[in-house]
């Protein structure tokens, strides 16, 4: 079989194989600015996009890819070399491969080395939509006060360096100050990160970067400037090496970055879009007046019970988020989690099927095709935990409910902290808070209860008498008896009960 290099001139080649895009990228022009460019992006907004353009009446919608950071260069080389194009490669749970050539990203922009660029960029007067991927721990947020980290060296930075920012709160004001000066008209900021509440807290904290650093910049935001709300869900595994070559092997696509993802997609959105926006509707996006209900609903079960899955494997020496379900023990104790202490505090779901969609988190998670890493589940916890899993003990502990499976949780990942599994095996963690995970690790081994003290993940949670006493008898448990011993008898001691 030929192979072929996945580029603008190869894809008619390319086309006799697998689907790729029937219609003309050249004429294709730049409506959306996307910053972070990662797996999820283009296995979700940019195949929604690829699917839009086919539909000639939307070729105005294409979009501009924003790498951010230094370490975003490997992925702005690999699309600057395929012209923007790459290979989604979904895998059912049967291990049926669809593979599809995604061009909706007609533009890339690397923003270390083209600040002007990317700031004049959003500011087109094209662009109506800025769409952000850049994870929890990208709004600059402190989670025990809620308010803007005025205190983070690069936002100083930024503030003194107008013209060569460094993060997305620099490079937003700027673009929209030159919006502002060029007339360039309103624009919708959307963010796409697993945040409840993710277009308020997206506002909040652009508007705090806004008072500190240019003032009078807030009148015309609130009047030009909006913010909606979503909920965004498709499981998307970091691409590994044998995705790249089974691709060249069975398609003859030298693809340098292929996407993988699982077949569930899903997008709800807060219908909020103050300069227009593509009709997404006929391509499966769901608009609505109220994202809450479907943000909680996602954030609380599946983006928690991946956390759930992923610390307790993790810790016991698991690496893939299927082998670790295909434990009964960790099965068990995940759906006794999202039916008894998640579930309670979900409302407002119209047309949601809960039972079903808790069934079919499982079926996902159990996916053998899909080889989640346990190290990426588990990476920057310390920014996931606080918007996955302690929202659900705040409204328990308020309305008096169990918290002792999310106690549980908590615990392990204290442990799962020191960078040991249960097998003496080096734990790969990436957080930024490393450092101090491991410092307040390591006290929690005399004083359990220390390891909550940490404000900015915990808030005030170690205030709360139930939850301690709850975390720390898990800890010890943990540490006497092991993961797995533990768990068996929690859903023992539960199901004996009901």
């Amino acid at each position: 079989m030929e192979h072929y290099k996945l580029n603008n001139r190869n894809v008619s080649n390319i086309s006799e194989r697998v689907s790729t895009p029937q219609y003309n990228r050249e004429n294709i022009k730049t409506g959306i600015v996307h910053v972070g460019v990662g797996g999820f992006h283009r296995a979700h907004q940019a195949m929604y996009l690829d699917q839009l353009l086919h539909d000639a009446s939307n070729s105005n919608w294409g979009i501009c890819g924003v790498a951010l950071l230094h370490f975003d260069q490997k992925i702005y080389n690999t699309l600057k070399d395929q012209d923007g194009l790459y290979t989604l490669v979904v895998k059912e749970l049967d291990g049926t491969l669809t593979k599809r050539v995604i061009g909706s990203i007609t533009e890339y922009l690397y923003a270390p080395d083209s600040p002007k660029a990317v700031i004049e960029k959003m500011a087109s007067p094209d662009v109506k939509i800025i769409t952000l991927t850049i994870t929890e721990g990208g709004y600059n947020l402190n989670e025990a006060t809620g308010a803007f980290n005025l205190d983070n060296p690069q936002i100083i930075h930024d503030s003194k360096n107008a013209a060569a920012p460094v993060t997305i709160f620099g490079y937003l004001t700027q673009a929209l100050k030159l919006r502002k000066e060029t007339n360039s008209g309103p624009i919708t900021i959307l963010s796409c990160d697993n945040i409840e509440g993710n277009g308020d807290v997206a506002k909040k904290m652009l508007l705090s970067y806004v008072q500190f650093a240019e003032p009078e910049l807030l009148d015309w935001i609130n009047a030009n400037v909006s913010f909606p709300n979503s909920m965004v869900d498709r499981i998307t595994p970091a691409t590994v090496p044998s995705d790249i070559s089974h691709l060249a092997e069975t398609s003859g696509i030298e693809d340098q970055w292929p996407v993988v993802c699982e077949s569930f997609q899903q997008w709800v959105v807060e219908d909020n879009f103050i300069a227009g926006r593509p009709n997404l509707e006929s391509v499966g996006v769901q608009f609505v007046t109220d994202v809450e209900p479907f943000e909680k609903m996602k954030l609380g079960l599946l983006n928690a019970g991946h956390s759930v899955i992923g610390i307790l494997g993790g810790l016991m020496g698991y690496s893939t988020i299927d082998e670790a379900i295909s434990n009964p023990a960790i099965a068990t104790f995940l759906s006794i989690y999202l039916d008894n202490e998640v579930t309670p505090i979900l409302h407002g779901l119209d047309g949601m099927d809960l039972p079903k969609y808790k069934k079919t988190l499982i079926e996902r998670f159990s996916n053998i095709y899909i080889k989640d890493q346990i190290d990426r589940i588990c990476s920057e916890s310390s920014a996931k935990i606080p918007k996955f899993i302690l929202p659900t003990v705040y409204e328990q502990l308020k309305s008096t409910g169990t918290i002792n499976y999310a106690a549980f949780v908590i615990a392990a990942w204290a442990i799962y902290s020191l960078g040991l599994n249960e097998k003496n095996e080096a734990i790969n963690i990436k957080d930024a808070q490393q450092d101090v995970l491991f410092e307040q690790a390591l006290l929690a081994k005399n004083n359990p209860e220390v390891f909550l003290a940490q404000e900015a993940v915990f808030g005030n949670l170690s205030k709360s008498a139930v939850f301690c006493e709850a975390f720390t008898k898990a800890y010890k448990d943990i540490i006497a008896f092991g993961v797995e011993k533990c768990i068996v008898e929690m859903n023992s001691n539960f199901l004996i009960k009901k």
